[in-house]
């Protein structure tokens, strides 16, 4: 079977999505990371465009790469030969093995976008591919709109494949520019193609119509030995085809072979989160193969079907792409969810059913313990009596005052072990900082441990925002205890008690957890 390769385009055509905007520094350590996972192409970018994308050839230059870096351009313009194009003189000057340059295979857009005749844009092609070859550059020439030029002359979107093929182009790649085609056009004009010219063709789709990977996959199913992409299908508008979903495709679906370093498919997670948060923006958890919820049961009957063979509600095993398997307890799972958890609960045991009947009394009020495994480990081992009680909290007060036009946030906790009282106050930048702050200093003269406890995360939702500011809010708690993570849920109509539940829930699971004993009266 024959080879794909994999030619990414996140810092180019992935820098146009909104919201992204990489650094130089972001730049190169992304290109650093494809290389490592052996991505056979990295294009970095237009250097005849703007300052950054030159500063990052000429920092490439002097690095060491497996990948072939390639510079983006066009074809040259109307009123520049080939050796005058700023364009194309910029991409030789970046000292690039590979270019990559689009030139337009659609009569519309050649008429009325670039506003010259069909045989002239023929000649620009040619000329462009032929000037980069004699400077000894490999070139990837883009057939821009291909697909939809082919609608309206399809013989003139092949004849400008032929001009570039003709003029030494190593690579062919037709370009859905617009991501509007469907899978059976995009695998007709790849096979057409094909027959036609003798360099190997390439895919570059956009989702615009959800079809960028399927669109991919049908022209390497027609021939197309390169895939254009980005990671996490990172692009404009609705972005371009996710290499993230296509790698894993064509190895596991396909039974064909991507990029330099086959096996790293299987740290793919790693790829994909690692270049979200250089990106700044948060994982789509819903993403094939690499998203969070992508190997997550959480119906009580597909659980019960997993725990007997994962095969049965997961189509490759979430090892293969650097994933773990996730089973969630809810409302909705059964007692398989519980039993995949917890082997401390037996088949048929009183405690089984008290926690399921416990977990659906308290989601119906607003919990949710998806991404709140301590206050759910909490509440099964409390109902097999294996969570001691370590106090017991008299009462808590918060107030809000201002100094001078500052507020001022003070919070007293009183707690009892036996006969013994504790009462301490905390100052805090906001009320459940205080809070947090009073809690801990009143339990570490009994419990030291508890410095070791860091609030890491804290979030609110509203459940039921018709009630205004009478609503019932759900807080999760991230904390941290001995490197160890640690999420609890609250829940009240009352956004302190409900960040006080989630607190709470936090120092008993670290202190149960870490096997301590109860300090006695």
């Amino acid at each position: 079977m024959p080879r794909i390769y994999l030619y990414d385009t996140t810092l180019r055509d992935g820098t146009q999505r909104a919201g992204i905007s990489l650094s130089l520094e972001d730049k190169i350590q992304i290109a650093h990371l494809l290389d490592e996972f052996g991505l056979d192409y990295i294009e970095g970018g237009w250097p005849a465009s703007n300052p950054k994308d030159t500063a990052f050839f000429q920092a490439a230059r002097s690095l060491p790469w497996q990948s072939r870096i390639a510079a983006f351009g066009s074809t040259r313009r109307k009123e520049f030969s080939a050796t005058e194009d700023p364009s194309l003189n910029g991409i030789v000057e970046a000292g690039v093995p590979v270019a990559t340059i689009f030139g337009k295979a659609s009569p519309f857009q050649v008429r009325d976008i670039l506003g010259i005749d069909l045989d002239d844009n023929l000649k620009m092609v040619a000329d462009s591919v032929r000037y980069l070859r004699d400077h000894d550059i490999e070139v990837v020439f883009d057939a821009e709109h291909f697909f939809d030029g082919a609608r309206l002359d399809r013989e003139y979107a092949v004849a400008v494949c032929e001009a570039a093929a003709e003029a030494g182009a190593q690579w062919v790649v037709l370009c859905d520019t617009n991501g509007g085609s469907l899978p059976d056009w995009i695998r007709e004009l790849t096979a057409l193609v094909g027959r036609r010219i003798s360099a190997p063709l390439g895919i570059h789709a956009h989702d615009d119509a959800g079809l960028a990977v399927a669109n991919s996959l049908a022209a390497v199913d027609a021939g197309a030995t390169m895939v254009q992409g980005t990671i996490n299908g990172y692009g404009e508008r609705c972005g371009n085809a996710n290499l993230c979903t296509i790698w894993p495709n064509l190895v596991f679906k396909m039974g064909l072979e991507a990029g330099q370093k086959p096996a790293m498919v299987q740290e793919l997670t790693r790829l994909s989160r690692t270049v979200a948060e250089i990106a700044n923006l948060a994982p789509d958890a819903g993403a094939p193969y690499v998203g969070e919820n992508a190997f997550t049961h959480k119906a009580g009957v597909h659980v019960g079907a997993v725990r007997k063979h994962p095969e049965a509600y997961e189509h490759v095993p979430p090892e293969s792409v650097g994933q773990k398997r996730r089973v969630l307890v809810s409302e909705l799972a059964g007692k398989s969810n519980l039993l995949y958890h917890y082997e401390e609960l037996r088949p048929g045991s009183a405690e089984l059913a008290q926690v399921v009947e416990e977990v659906k009394r308290l989601e119906a009020q607003g919990y949710q313990f998806e991404d709140a495994e301590s206050s759910m480990a909490l509440l099964v081992q409390r109902a097999l009596g294996q969570v001691p009680e370590y106090y017991q909290v008299e009462r808590f007060h918060v107030s809000v005052t201002r100094d001078q036009a500052q507020p001022v946030t003070e919070a007293t906790v009183r707690l009892r072990v036996g006969t013994r009282s504790f009462l301490e106050v905390g100052a805090g930048d906001g009320p459940v900082h205080a809070l947090d702050n009073a809690l801990r200093k009143a339990l570490t003269g009994i419990y030291p441990e508890v410095e070791d406890l860091k609030l890491t995360d804290y979030k609110v939702r509203v459940l039921d925002g018709r009630a205004a500011t009478a609503s019932t809010v759900r807080v999760l708690v991230r904390s941290e205890f001995r490197g160890q993570p640690i999420s609890t849920v609250g829940v009240s109509g009352n956004i302190l008690e409900a960040s006080w539940q989630a607190l709470l829930d936090a120092v008993d699971y670290s202190l149960w957890n870490s096997g301590i004993t109860p300090m006695e009266a």
